[in-house]
């Protein structure tokens, strides 16, 4: 089929504004999972720029993923041992991050464990200061995932993985903001709103095509035993809070991405 130049003008603007937009949800994907110095994104005119944002959370997760294998990768060329090398990996992930994830997670076990009703755990989520849940929830999830990275073994293997599992982590967050409502009317959760269905499920596809195209089965099977993990545990903060708070989005990619990790593990 031929165009005549009317015809390839609109097309041509089109695809100019489909990339811009690509790029404006990216920098705020950067802007809000990570420490990279950006200039605030502007707002999108239909919606909250993390809301739009979500379909970029994969690519910038895989980023993230990216610079934690390239550090295991730097530790294992110079003869370090794989279980300081993993150690060095997982502590450049937090670094790239702000500890973002970690301390939502910490503040999500210091609430669900330590409050009696919804209101005194959103109010126990809130406090800055960390228990002994939060503790404990770390220093499992993180020699967790130590032990997993430091199991792989081959470097190319551990930067495949930690793309995987850094994407379909960040992909998670957005289904859970899709599919539970926030817990408070005020905060992150809240301010950010409901993400269209369209850029979650965007943002799930290029998720598992991370996962399947860099390890193949082990990839679906360590992306779907994630996606039981995040539905399971969506489940619970519905139960224990009624909904979502910013401290279980950060919660949900941990746990996701343990899951995957350990998930390799198992069956490479």
């Amino acid at each position: 089929m031929r165009y005549d130049d009317g015809d390839e003008a609109p097309l041509q603007r089109a695809a100019y504004r489909a990339a811009r937009a690509w790029w404006s949800d990216l920098r705020a994907a950067l802007l809000f999972l990570t420490r990279v110095p950006l200039k605030a994104a502007r707002p999108a005119a239909d919606g909250p720029p993390l809301g739009r944002a979500v379909r970029a959370f994969p690519v910038v997760g895989g980023l993230i993923g990216l610079a934690a294998g390239i550090a295991y990768a730097i530790a294992a060329g110079i003869d370090l041992p794989d279980i300081v090398a993993a150690v060095l990996a997982v502590g450049v992930g937090a670094l790239v991050t702000g500890a973002l994830h970690e301390d939502g997670l910490a503040d999500m076990a210091d609430g669900f464990g330590g409050g009696s009703t919804a209101e005194r755990k959103l109010a126990i989520m809130r406090d800055s200061r960390i228990g002994a849940y939060g503790v404990i929830a770390l220093v499992v999830v993180l020699a967790a995932k130590v032990g997993a990275i430091a199991d792989l073994e081959e470097t190319g293997l551990v930067i495949a993985a930690m793309v995987a599992a850094a994407g379909a982590s960040r992909a998670a967050m957005p289904a859970v903001m899709l599919w539970l409502g926030p817990a408070r009317s005020e905060g992150l959760a809240a301010d950010a709103g409901r993400p269209p269905d369209s850029h979650v499920w965007t943002g799930l596809a290029l998720a598992a095509v991370l996962a399947v195209g860099l390890l193949t089965w082990s990839g679906l099977v360590a992306f779907l035993i994630a996606g039981l993990g995040t539905a399971s545990l969506a489940w619970l903060a519905e139960r224990q809070v009624g909904g979502h708070t910013g401290d279980v989005l950060g919660g949900v990619q941990q746990i996701s991405e343990v899951l995957f990790l350990l998930t390799l593990a198992a069956v490479r």
